[in-house]
């Protein structure tokens, strides 16, 4: 005798109730003249979703299920729901066109199934990230290392519930901001996806995700950035704002097509940044007394130089900062403007219509007495600057050379006339960053036999003997207090410096090379960036390993 299934036959009882109640629903919109829907085939936009609290469209037997602009689709029980005029009053107040729709109470258990999905984002269009009730704040006391997020990521996902997916956006963007990071990595490879924050410029690998949950913060990034979601070909690049303690942080997201996935990197604009003051950026007191009088002049140039990552922009906005006041005009022309300063006259180039060249010879009919432009890139723009030094303005600028006596033979590329170097350029410089040892975690230790063989080779050069150290015995390295900090925090900047005078302008003009121009100014007394590092590692700011990773060794 066969054994009767009893959950099969009360599924099949259900499916047919379900049917009937929605061929009787058809039968009702026909009658009543209004669209029939069911939430079970389409879509509920969770932006619509959140125009009505869940209790309220419980009790009134609707839901808003699709949103355009003020066009909102509400699908609704029955019409004349006493509850349900109190809604749609609500929402034409707040100026939305309304569309009802009849639905079954079966298709509106579907989508009132979606509220269990809403994260804390308010809002989901482009260009906004906006975190309800002070849950970013809960989040960022909560996720400050590693561990932290991981666990919680985990608890998110173990249950493979959509409504805790969607949130873990929510939790790597809170982790990075309380950690400081200045980037967010997402890399697809062949069986999963990994996700890395640059932490104090190093990066981390923080979790290791499946492509499902990838997939779901792929649309969700895209979203946000105001990306095209059906592309998945060619590189894009988007932005986003978080408000954050009552700033805005900006995201600049960027994604590039790869072999497994498309490969997100969301770099964050931290506006605290602009805290850093010209005495705070790491530069030694006797360099910093002569920047200071440098970039008062009123005109010349100042050019800074290194690597993308090495903290050009933060310096620059720390000089403009120093010498802002009401009686001096500075126009920017940047790509793109990373950060806003008051009082400042900011420009961005787009890169066709207004270009850094075009960008520059506009900012000249302004009348300014101060121009930094973002990077010369190319001999207009090479070309323009110095005639804008030459001609009663003062300008800053970025290149990317190796170092400061690469600034000269660079600009000769350019197609600079070495012979107006002298007139021009009034300061070249080079900086890279490094990780801080932090005050609580750190320890003094007797340097090895090749660690002061290294230091002695490279400050062997030092012209100023009063910036030498009274011992080169010890140094200071991390000594971390448990498996989940590293021993640093923060960074701090190097720093080498070349001096426009006579003697440096007249040997300029026959087109020396980097190693020849760096021979000659050592007798302007400044330290070279490696230098800088060995005495920071001696006193204690950084440690040597730090340094060495960053400079190059003086050869034999």
């Amino acid at each position: 005798m066969q054994q009767f299934d009893t959950e099969a036959e009360d599924a099949k009882l259900a499916s047919l109730r379900a049917s009937e109640e929605e061929d009787l629903v058809r039968v009702l919109s026909e009658k009543y003249g209004i669209a029939y829907t069911d939430l079970g085939i389409i879509p509920v936009n969770v932006d619509a979703l959140r125009l009505i609290p869940e209790k309220e469209a419980r009790e009134a037997e609707v839901i808003a299920f699709d949103k355009s602009g003020k066009h909102l689709s509400l699908a609704m029980r029955s019409p004349g729901n006493v509850l349900l005029e109190q809604v749609e009053h609500a929402l034409e107040a707040q100026g939305f066109i309304l569309s009802r729709f009849l639905a079954s109470r079966h298709s509106l258990e579907r989508g009132y199934e979606r509220y269990k999905e809403l994260s804390f984002a308010t809002e989901s269009h482009a260009g906004v990230f906006d975190i309800a009730g002070g849950e970013l704040e809960t989040l960022r006391a909560e996720l400050i290392n590693l561990p932290a997020l991981r666990a919680r990521i985990d608890s998110a996902l173990v249950a493979k519930q959509r409504a805790q997916v969607s949130k873990v956006l929510e939790f790597v963007l809170a982790a990075a901001f309380a950690m400081r990071a200045s980037d967010i990595h997402l890399e697809p490879e062949e069986h999963d996806v990994r996700l890395r924050l640059r932490l104090d410029g190093q990066l981390t690998d923080a979790y290791s995700f499946d492509p499902h949950t990838y997939q779901l913060m792929s649309s969700r990034i895209k979203l946000l950035s105001g990306l095209k979601l059906n592309v998945h070909n060619r590189a894009q690049d988007g932005r986003f704002t978080v408000p954050v303690s009552g700033a805005e942080v900006e995201i600049r997201t960027s994604l590039i097509p790869g072999a497994y996935g498309e490969s997100f990197v969301m770099r964050i604009l931290d506006p605290s940044m602009l805290g850093v003051t010209f005495e705070s950026l790491g530069i030694q007191p006797k360099l910093l007394a002569r920047l200071e009088t440098e970039i008062t002049r009123p005109t010349g140039m100042l050019l800074t130089t290194g690597p993308t990552g090495s903290g050009k922009t933060t310096s620059l906005y720390a000089f403009l900062k120093r010498i802002h006041t009401p009686e001096v005009k500075i126009v920017t022309i940047e790509d793109p403007v990373e950060y806003h300063l008051p009082g400042i006259v900011q420009t961005q180039a787009d890169g066709e219509h207004y270009t850094f060249a075009s960008g520059l010879r506009s900012v000249l009919r302004q009348d300014p007495d101060v121009i930094m432009v973002g990077e010369i890139r190319d001999s207009e723009v090479a070309d323009t600057a110095v005639q804008a030094a030459l001609t009663g303005h003062f300008v800053f600028s970025t290149l990317h050379t190796n170092n400061a006596a690469g600034t000269f033979p660079r600009l000769v590329d350019l197609g600079v006339d070495p012979k107006t170097f002298a007139s021009a350029v009034s300061v070249a410089m080079a900086q890279r960053l490094v990780r801080k040892l932090d005050p609580e975690a750190r320890k003094q230790v007797p340097a090895t036999d090749e660690q002061k063989k290294t230091m002695e080779k490279i400050l062997s050069t030092v012209e100023d003997k009063s910036l030498l150290p009274a011992s080169l015995d010890t140094v200071w390295v991390p000594d971390p207090k448990d498996e989940v900090t590293t021993g640093y925090r923060g960074r701090v900047g190097l720093y080498e410096a070349i001096f426009m005078d006579e003697e440096l302008g007249t040997f300029l003009r026959d087109n020396p090379s980097e190693g020849e121009i760096a021979k000659s100014v050592r007798r302007q007394g400044f330290l070279t960036m490696a230098q800088d590092g060995v005495l920071k590692a001696i006193d204690g700011t950084t440690s040597l390993d730090e340094v060495l990773k960053v400079v190059d060794i003086p050869r034999d």
